[in-house]
């Protein structure tokens, strides 16, 4: 009996050893786990408890010494449990954001490389706002914070562009963003927080919109309105107050995405922000627009060029084309400043039910049914807009001016022009036409989507099943020696569908004035308001369609 008691006991060590996991093979596990969490982390942040700062290898280092990361090796002797690393990983690693507005001489990377801790920074106001958000946050149980001031390396070119392409995400993924108003007094009154500087700068746009948590502070640094909920984006008072200040239902503040709002109203949002350096107006915009911009300072006034050229080529949306006021140099289809964004788009009524049904009726007995196939065909095969070496390829419709005269009224540049298709036009500019010159004017209708209608049916590069109604006239090109198509023409629908885009073409639209140069290519005229213009009604003719593929310098 004994010997059997011991053969089992001998087996059963044996097994325990098979089984046996040694704290090297858990370090094994845990290692990458770690590097996939900090690879998503800033890449540096202050240490809250020593208050030095800390790249990726250093946190890494103090969490291997940390008793959470003991107890997972010592734990794991049979099993290894990667959630559980997972979890606990990731609630040491949780960071903590600042945002704030800067006042001044604020504390930078090489200050804390002389000092070594945010708790040896000489006393000065702007000091001890780095040191009471470091305080908040360890009063918040979070080990890791990270300010704009001193968490980046502004010196090297390739920390720098990483963080600013990176800071969204950082904001977006933190624990916590901690938002310091310098400006709202103790005790904080509702409408305090919109009334602050914080609200008006570009760089704050990301920082309010993509954390999931986010606490506001008043100059004493207590809560703001004394509102001590877990989360400021679950309070409904302070959401509503941001919400009714840029206009965005308060859901989307509370859960934004770059996803949850066109091009336009991001310009919309972005236009009423300023900043301190000229680039920072399109790279404060990266993570909202998820662009794939590099950063480079010292291109000023390009920076926003490239944004706007990215947005167009990504998207093909011409939107950030509905401007009035002064051309950048970058292309004179863009704006010299984003400001202009702020500007209403003028957007024609839309037509629907009865009315869109009356005008259908009109001009299917006015114009002939080959016009109707014609005119349809055009504005479908134009391809998307596109840019290539700061030049803009822009699909449109064309109207050509006749003729061009300049009004006297005092100092304002008024002008009439005849333009073939649409009639008389009148419009002001910033400059001087060359009247007296040969150059060749048009007005360009780029709003193709809008002319194709939402539930146009288009799908590029596929065809859809034509109903016997239009088929006969599904393969006539006329006037397509004008397009440069990128995909074949889709089959139509129906015949009413191609009837309702020529109505929505047949609107009053705002329209651009564009000059030709001699070496044939276009540029915008710079116009002080937006020209729009009355449109064709349902006096349409093929003959007055011109579709056509722009090039713009």
């Amino acid at each position: 009996m004994l010997q059997v008691i011991e053969r089992s006991h001998n087996l059963t060590i044996k097994q325990l050893r098979k089984n046996y996991i040694s704290p090297s093979q858990v370090i094994g596990v845990i290692d990458p786990i770690v590097r996939e969490i900090l690879k998503n982390c800033p890449l540096v942040v202050i240490n809250v408890k020593s208050g030095c700062l800390c790249d990726g290898a250093e946190r890494m280092r103090i969490f291997k010494d940390d008793p959470s990361c003991k107890e997972l090796v010592s734990s794991m002797t049979t099993e290894i449990d990667k959630e559980r690393i997972l979890r606990v990983a990731s609630g040491f690693f949780g960071y903590v954001m600042f945002s704030h507005v800067w006042q001044g001489n604020e504390p930078s990377f090489q200050d804390f490389n002389v000092v070594k801790s945010v708790w040896n920074l000489p006393d000065t106001p702007l000091n001890a706002k780095l040191r009471n958000f470091c305080e908040e946050v360890r009063r918040l149980g979070h080990n890791w914070a990270w300010s704009d001031t001193c968490c980046i390396d502004k010196s090297t070119s390739s920390i720098l562009v990483q963080s600013l392409t990176s800071m969204y995400k950082w904001y977006a993924d933190s624990a916590a963003t901690l938002v310091f108003l310098a400006d709202v007094p103790h005790s904080s009154k509702p409408g305090d927080l919109t009334g602050s500087l914080w609200m008006t700068r570009a760089w704050t746009l990301q920082e309010l919109l993509s954390p999931k948590v986010i606490f506001f502070y008043d100059s004493e640094w207590k809560p703001y309105l004394g509102d001590i909920v877990p989360n400021h984006k679950e309070s409904p008072r302070i959401m509503q107050e941001l919400a009714d200040a840029i206009k965005i239902p308060n859901g989307t503040i509370v859960t934004f995405s770059p996803d949850d709002l066109g091009v336009r109203e991001k310009l919309r949002l972005a236009s009423t922000r300023n900043v301190t350096v000229e680039e920072d107006v399109a790279y404060s915009l990266i993570g909202i627009f998820k662009s794939d911009i590099h950063p480079r300072y010292g291109e000023r006034a390009d920076a926003l060029g490239h944004l706007l050229e990215e947005i167009v080529a990504r998207t093909g949306e011409v939107s950030v084309l509905a401007w009035s006021g002064k051309s950048s140099s970058y292309n004179s289809c863009l704006p010299a400043s984003i400001s202009v964004y702020s500007q209403v788009p003028y957007n024609p009524r839309p037509l629907e039910g009865e009315e869109m049904k009356k005008c259908v009726k009109e001009l299917h007995d006015k114009l002939p049914r080959q016009d109707v196939l014609s005119i349809y065909n055009l504005i479908n095969r134009l391809s998307p807009a596109r840019f290539a070496a700061r030049r803009l390829y822009l699909p449109c419709i064309v109207f050509f001016v006749r003729s061009l005269e300049k009004s006297c009224k005092g100092n304002e540049k008024l002008y009439r022009a005849k333009v073939s298709g649409l009639g008389q036009v009148a419009f002001t500019t910033a400059d001087d036409l060359p009247l007296n010159e040969p150059r060749k004017f048009v007005f360009a209708h780029p709003w193709i989507r809008h002319i194709r209608g939402s539930s146009s049916g288009i799908i590029w590069g596929s065809v859809l099943e034509s109903d016997a109604d239009i088929e006969s006239g599904l393969d006539d090109d006329a006037g397509l020696d004008e397009v440069t198509p990128l995909h074949p023409a889709p089959r139509v629908g129906n015949y009413t569908r191609a009837l309702e885009t020529i109505v929505r073409l047949g609107q009053p639209f705002s329209a651009l004035l564009l000059v030709q140069e001699p070496s044939g290519e276009y540029k915008r005229v710079a116009a002080e308001n937006q020209i729009v213009v009355p449109g064709l009604g349902t006096d349409i003719t093929a003959r007055n369609i011109r579709a056509m593929v722009l090039e713009i310098l």
